[in-house]
């Protein structure tokens, strides 16, 4: 899985605001996430748009995240980048194999199943709070050389 520079981007900056009380400018934000401050502008709008942050002008003007506890690294995935799992930009039911290669379909379902059970159970508020589910943290890190 791969995962955009603007779906990471999005994720810290919601996690860091998550983290504040308040709205926060952008500037804050940029700078504790090391985030590009151009970058994170045309984020945060994306954000606002789909209503999982609010803005405020003035002095006092910023972000702030509604409802940490319910928006799911999952839903953020969504919004950044499109579906969790697609093959060649098709969505899972749109494909289809023949002969040798029909099994891949079902590699792609359980794929899409497992990504949902790690992405779907983890919030900004958990992510917020370091607190992320004893079921994700608990599942063995396999790493490749």
């Amino acid at each position: 899985m791969r995962v955009s520079a603007k779906t990471d981007y999005a994720l810290r900056a919601l996690a860091e605001l998550a983290s504040r009380d308040g709205t926060v400018p952008a500037e804050v934000v940029a700078h504790s996430q090391d985030i590009p401050l151009k970058y994170l502008g045309s984020v945060l709008t994306e954000l606002r748009h789909h209503g999982f942050v609010s803005s405020h002008n003035g002095t006092r003007g910023g972000y702030r995240v509604k409802h940490p506890e319910l928006i799911t690294v999952a839903e953020v995935i969504r919004v950044t980048s499109g579906p969790l799992v697609s093959v060649r930009g098709e969505p899972l039911e749109e494909i289809a194999y023949a002969g040798a290669a029909e099994a891949l379909s079902q590699v792609w379902d359980a794929l899409r199943t497992a990504s949902r059970l790690v992405l779907e159970s983890v919030t900004i508020a958990d992510i917020a709070r370091k607190d992320v589910p004893m079921a994700i943290t608990s599942l063995p890190a396999v790493r490749y050389i």
